[in-house]
């Protein structure tokens, strides 16, 4: 239920998760579904407790760039820093290694080291032409960071190769992009619902407006019946 509800209702999530704590404390992928859970509805220092208890369960480093990025959510990004220079980092498999250095340029920033960051985020993961997983928000991330320093230019190029890599929006590559080239696009949907909704107080307003004279003509009629029976009288 955690993996189920954990995007579209990550407070469900976390009620789950807690449930599953109670009752399964030990097993080191409770601890680590708590550790999401919580770090979904950003309780920093919860979801980092328990990921260093699922982390002591297993022995693995898997964790190591959510743990990091805990540790910037606690207003602490030296100790991010200071964690993408461990050793563990050289345990993770390349996907972990592209998010721990996702994590670092986040710190970069944190610091206002907006340099650094774009330094941080070149890789020859940046530079492959090949599209893997981690490609997307790669990416996105140095293209946010080259506009955070005023290269528009740049960033507007980036942005563009994020978008052609983001198969499964994962990100808003293709929204940024067109707020940098000016392009308002308008919800065909929404001014449907407009159009019907005008359409709908149009008709209120002839039934609030045929109702007076229909009110009169029965009034009328019901006054000439009366006057018939009168003379029927």
């Amino acid at each position: 239920m955690v993996a189920r509800l954990i995007d579209e209702d990550p407070e469900a999530a976390y009620a789950y998760s807690k449930v599953a704590l109670r009752l399964a404390s030990r097993v080191a992928a409770v601890r680590e579904a708590g550790g999401f859970a919580a770090y979904a509805n950003q309780k920093y220092s919860e979801a980092l407790a328990e990921f260093r208890a699922a982390r002591r369960m297993t022995g693995g480093v898997d964790l190591w760039p959510v743990m990091a990025d805990c540790e910037r959510g606690l207003g602490r990004p030296e100790k991010a820093l200071d964690m993408a220079g461990a050793p563990e980092v050289h345990k993770l498999d390349k996907a972990g290694q592209v998010e721990m250095r996702l994590v670092a340029a986040g710190a970069r920033r944190d610091m206002d080291q907006l340099d650094a960051a774009i330094v941080t985020l070149q890789s020859p993961e940046l530079a492959s032409n090949s599209v893997q997983p981690w490609t997307a928000r790669l990416r996105y991330a140095y293209a946010d960071a080259l506009l955070a320093a005023g290269r528009e230019g740049e960033a507007r190029e980036w942005f563009a190769k994020a978008a052609e890599a983001d198969k499964d929006g994962s990100t808003d590559a293709s929204d940024r992009l067109a707020e940098m080239d000016g392009v308002e696009f308008v919800d065909a949907f929404d001014e449907s619902e407009a159009e019907a909704e005008a359409e709908a107080e149009a008709e209120d307003d002839a039934v609030s407006q045929e109702a007076p004279a229909q009110a009169v003509e029965v009034a009328e009629d019901s006054e000439a019946d009366d006057d018939k029976d009168d003379h029927k009288d």
